[in-house]
């Protein structure tokens, strides 16, 4: 292998590993289990569920709701 081709490896297997932790992790979060596990074989899935609203009772919609709360409460103060 030419260096170039190195260079192009290193360059996409560090964004899969980015992606990995990031929008997969995101994925998880909001629900979406099934895209998540078949986005290692299909990264798009990721985005796709990353972009999905997250379904009611997620760790992500709890998240949301807890944070909209304390901001009510601070500005009823």
């Amino acid at each position: 292998m030419s260096f170039l081709e190195w260079l192009l490896l290193v360059i996409l297997v560090s964004f899969y590993i980015v992606c990995l932790f990031t929008v997969c992790s995101l994925t998880f979060k909001k629900g979406y289990t099934l895209l998540g596990v078949v986005g290692i074989f299909f990264p798009f899935l990721w985005l796709i569920g990353a972009i999905l609203p997250a379904k009611p009772g997620s760790r992500f919609a709890v998240a949301q709701g807890m944070a909209q709360q304390a901001e009510v409460r601070e500005y009823s103060r």
